[in-house]
């Protein structure tokens, strides 16, 4: 396993590349659990909960997520914060339907660094995808989960959670970015 860079919107080629929309992926192979297996050891060093392959230069329908809601395993406690790792992996994901009801959630994102904004999104969707085994899953799904979901969906799609804000949010967070990796970089 590798860790990865994560591209970001103030690099303009990174910002091409997270807008393309990427591509169905065949079929599980030895090289999309390698990927799959590079993408989560970069989501939890940096540290997430969720990360899409083209955030890692990867135009590949992938997504790797962890909520820390998994089950304590027999014998074992769960983290000083309460979480239990729970990774979840999405190969080619879809919404198969989406409830009128919707739910306000403050997100982030690993390629929008240290900008957090609320975006509103179905409560509940039904949603379908390969798991790591290549088997279909489908499944309904709300809270935490469909938020984090949805926003991976839509980072395959060429869509950042910034394009669901007004165009003044939208400028205040490239600002605020820009000047955040400005900061790392002197550092």
């Amino acid at each position: 396993m590798a860790i990865r860079r994560i591209l970001t919107i103030d690099n303009p080629a990174d910002l091409a590349i997270l807008k393309q929309v990427s591509k169905p992926v065949e079929g599980v192979d030895a090289s999309l659990l390698s990927l799959m297996d590079d993408m989560l050891e970069t989501m939890y060093d940096a540290p997430g909960i969720g990360l899409a392959a083209v955030q890692i230069g990867e135009l590949k329908r992938v997504v790797v997520m962890d909520l820390g809601d998994g089950p304590a395993p027999e014998g074992e406690e769960p983290t000083e914060e309460g979480r239990v790792p729970n990774p979840r992996f999405f190969i080619n994901p879809e919404v198969l339907w989406a409830s009128d009801e919707m739910f306000c959630y403050e997100e982030g994102c690993l390629s929008i660094p240290e900008y957090f904004d609320s975006v509103e999104r179905p409560a509940r969707v039904r949603v379908a995808y390969l798991n790591r085994e290549g088997e279909r899953i489908e499944e309904e799904i709300e809270g935490l989960y469909a938020v984090c979901y949805q926003h991976e969906l839509d980072h395959l799609n060429g869509v950042l959670f910034i394009d669901h804000l007004s165009r003044l949010r939208r400028d205040r967070a490239m600002t605020k970015v820009k000047k955040t990796m400005r900061m790392r970089e002197d550092a």
